[in-house]
Order: C-alpha cells, then structure tokens, then sequence
C-alpha cells in the first residue's frame, strides 16, 4: 500500500487530501485539509499574484507538508489552477513555493484540469450523458461528455473570485449579480457546440459552490442525508435559494445557516453563473457531484488504465474499495452476492420487483458485513449506518437508503418504522415492502454460505402451489448452511406467503 497527498492549490481554496492506494487499483481517503487563500483576489488589475496572497498561500502550504511528514506520506502531487496558470509572476512564485515549501507545484493546462474534473465525474457517477459545471475561484469549466466519451470542453477565465472581483464595486448584491447573469450569458452564446447538446443531458455541478449549496438545501429543506454526492436539485428549490442569498448583504450571508463564511462574499457571484447556465440550457433539475480535479487524480494514480478508458462499473468498483476498507472476507461477500442475485432473479414470479432493486439487494448483500468493523454484535444495524454514511459511487440517494435498510433488516418487523419516515421525502410508498422481502433474499443468501466455505454454489428454486421448493448446487457437507437457511422459514412465509422447503 502507498500514502500519497494531494494539493489543489485553487484560486479560492487550497486543498490536501491524503489517500491510501492499495495495489489492486482501489483506494480510500483517510485525511483532508483545507485553507481560504483567495489566491486569484484582485488579479484581475495587473495578472499579478498579490504579496498578501502569496503569503498566506505559502504559509499554508507549509502547514500541508507538515500534515503529510507527519502522516508518513510516501509522495505528494501538487497542481496549480487558474491563478497560478495566468499569473504574471508565476516563475517567482513557484520557485519561492520549491524554496520555502521543499513543494513541486505542476501548473495544469486548461485541457488538462478540464480532464480531470471529467475524470472525477466520470468515474464516481452513472450518469451516461453529462454536461459538467465546475466553478472555481478564477476559471469556469464546462465539459460535455457523452456515451462515456469527453466530446467538447471550455475554460471560461473567470471564476466567483474574479467576477466578485469585477462587478460588485459600489452596486448592491442584486445589481452584481444581474451583471455576473449577463456577462457569463455572453461567454455562453460565444461556445457554439452548446447548442448542439442532446437535449437528454444531464448537467452536473461540481466544485466548492455546489457543495456549500448543498448545506443550504440541506437545512431549508430538512434533508435527512448527509450526503453530496448525486444530491439532485430542482430549478425551483436552486432559485429560492439564490434570491434569498443575493437580497443580503454580506454580514447577513455570513450568519446564514449552512453558508461558509469563508465564500459569503463570493456566493453571490457563483449562484449568478449557475442561474446564467440553467437559464442558457434549459435545465430543470441538476445533479451535484462532489467528485472532481482531486479525485480524477486519485482514481488515475490508483488505476492508471483509467487515464486511457473510465472504469466500466463505477458501481461495483466503489462497493469494492468499502469492502476493502472495512476489512470484510470478500469471498464470503461475493458470494454471498451471487446466491443473492440467483434467488432475486429466480423467485421474480413471487416479488415482481423491477431490475432497479437488484441493484439495492446488491449493493446491501456487498456491504451487509461492514458493520463487523465497529461490533459484532447488532452488527446489521451497524452496517445500516455505514451504508447511510459512505460515499457509494454510482448509487442514487434512494437506492444507498433502500439498501441501508435492506442490510438492517433481520426480521419483517425490524424494520424501525421511526427511521423510515425521516426518509419519507426520497422512498417511495412501494419501498417499504421491498425492503421487508429483499432483507429475507439476503438473510437467506447469507445463512446459505454461514462457513464462509463457498458450499453452496446455486439454487434452483420452483414454485409449487403454496411452498416454494429451493434446491441447493452443493460440493461437501453443507448441513450448517441448509439448517441456517431453514431457520428464516416464518419470515419468508410473512414476507411471499410461500412456504419454503431447502433440499
């Protein structure tokens, strides 16, 4: 296993991640940091790094290094953005970075950061058609990608630092924001290809300004996750919260609830370039990531392939690197998986479930262990919260609750009917029995290999009359599986009204 850090040195925000790669091409975060350094502030004037920039910047990065010596980092990749890439005084600043700092700082092309945030996207979200937002402090990417293949991308030269910069001088928020709506709106009529964007597309948001406002839906709308990542947004939520921030004055941003105080001054102007851009394209809802340049690093260093094709099951890739982490026997969790999916597909005449609960009863079969790490005992409702806690790629908000309470549910009634309606407003009214029988499929799947031996290799099950008769593929002496298996009898009769007979 190898330690690296990660800087992003922003025009906004420095960032270090720390990361552990394991030699299979996964890989899991185990630190981060992270500095207000306005780096791009008042560029706009001369193309000059400020002095007063530069030092909280190298004052900061020194606190990065001190973290990663500290943390026993093996190497660290540093980039540059936008401020770094236009500064006039970009040698000086880089040689005093390598003096002071004993930091290589690589300053990316705009092609190359654009690459990145795709990357990021890409390999985190399943999302086969995507028009990527990314709003840094000093730059404005847009990449669209189809068929999982990058098409176009631009690099706007303005981020919500520089365009705070430009147009809030002496005019209220209301006024500077109507003046960012216009001015991005012309940089967006000035990219042709936009125009020829399938019209199923769907756009995503990314970056420091979709998280934070993220936090702030969160707390209007009461949202019970505590998770960004595939968070979907609808226009009209995304305009409330932009009218109320733009009508206040700085001050009253900074005691607003979920708002950084750290971006209020600049919040303004990213929101501005998010209502230009739905406006532009006429989006109805957006996804936001929280997945981009940082991770698109991690993932090429971790699977260098990926710098050639993106990772074909983000999915399965993500529940593999939480497997990993959290230490589970993953031969007992494949197969366990496997038995899971058989009796999915074979007791269909039964549930009638759509191919979209397959994939809840896999990620929950994947990730049903996990809660071992913290107890074993009541471990299913550990593994219920780490399910709700992770960062799932390739899963939506409601599949990650779904399958939470699939691995949490030992019995038809455990479901916890008080933890249920916090999630009221993204199950539907369906789920709930859902739940109840897919938690039955993987108790029964995982009571089929209880010796973690790999005994049971298949099930062929018929449905006859009023029982269900499961015949299981066995290679030894499978008593303990088929006598656990049994032993979920009376739930699978309250859950199918079947009668199950294991021969």
């Amino acid at each position: 296993m190898e330690k690296i850090g990660i800087i992003d040195l922003g025009s906004n925000t420095a960032r270090l991640v720390i990361v552990d790669l394991f030699a299979d091409g996964h890989y899991i975060v185990v630190d981060e940091l992270k500095e207000s350094v306005r780096l791009g502030q008042d560029m706009e004037r001369d193309g000059f790094l400020k002095p007063s920039r530069v030092a909280e910047t190298i004052r900061t990065l020194k606190m990065f290094k001190r973290l990663c010596d500290a943390s026993k980092v093996d190497r660290i990749i540093a980039v540059g953005t936008a401020a770094v890439r236009r500064a006039k005084n970009q040698r000086s600043f880089l040689d005093e970075i390598q003096a002071t700092c004993n930091l290589r700082i690589r300053v990316l092309s705009e092609e190359e950061e654009a690459t990145l945030v795709y990357r990021g996207v890409i390999n985190s979200m399943d999302i086969p058609k995507g028009l990527i937002l990314e709003i840094g402090g000093g730059s404005t990417k847009i990449v669209y990608y189809n068929r999982r293949n990058m098409l176009n991308f631009a690099t706007l030269p303005f981020g919500a630092v520089t365009l705070t910069d430009m147009f809030s001088a002496d005019v209220s928020p209301m006024e500077a924001t109507q003046k960012v709506e216009e001015f991005f709106t012309k940089q967006l009529e000035a990219l042709p290809w936009l125009k020829e964007v399938d019209p199923e597309t769907q756009m995503i948001g990314v970056g420091g300004s979709f998280r934070n406002l993220f936090k702030i839906c969160k707390l209007i709308k009461k949202y019970p996750l505590d998770m960004v990542h595939n968070y979907n947004l609808a226009i009209e939520d995304f305009e409330n919260t932009y009218t109320t921030i733009r009508s206040l004055d700085v001050d009253k941003r900074k005691k607003m609830k979920g708002l950084s105080p750290a971006r209020a001054d600049i919040m303004p102007a990213a929101m501005a370039i998010i209502k230009s851009f739905t406006a532009y394209m006429g989006t109805q809802n957006f996804t936001i990531g929280s997945c981009g340049l940082r991770e698109g690093l991690m993932i090429n260093n971790a699977m260098p392939i990926t710098q050639e094709k993106p990772i074909s099951d983000v999915l399965g890739w993500s529940l593999l690197n939480l497997v990993k982490h959290y230490e589970c026997d993953e031969k007992h969790i494949e197969h366990t998986v496997s038995l899971s999916v058989q009796l999915f597909r074979q007791l269909r005449v039964l549930h009638k479930f759509p191919r979209q609960y397959l994939k809840v009863l896999k990620i929950a079969a994947s990730l049903h262990d996990c809660g071992r790490t913290m107890r074993y005992y009541n471990h299913q409702k550990n593994s219920w919260f780490v399910i709700l806690n992770s960062a799932i790629y390739g899963a939506t908000h409601r599949e990650i609750v779904l399958a939470a309470f699939v691995a949490g549910c030992q019995k038809r009634d455990d479901v916890n009917m008080s933890e249920w309606q916090k999630y009221k407003d993204i199950v539907l009214e369906e789920d709930l029995d859902a739940v109840k029988k897919l938690g039955v499929l993987l108790r029964i799947a995982e009571a089929l290999d209880r010796s973690r031996a790999g005994l049971v290799t298949g099930v062929n099950c018929d449905v006859l009359g009023d029982s269900v008769i499961m015949k299981t593929e066995v290679t030894g002496d499978a008593m303990l599986e088929i006598r656990e298996a049994e032993g979920v009898n009376n739930e699978f009769k309250k859950a199918f009204r079947k009668n199950l007979e294991i021969l």
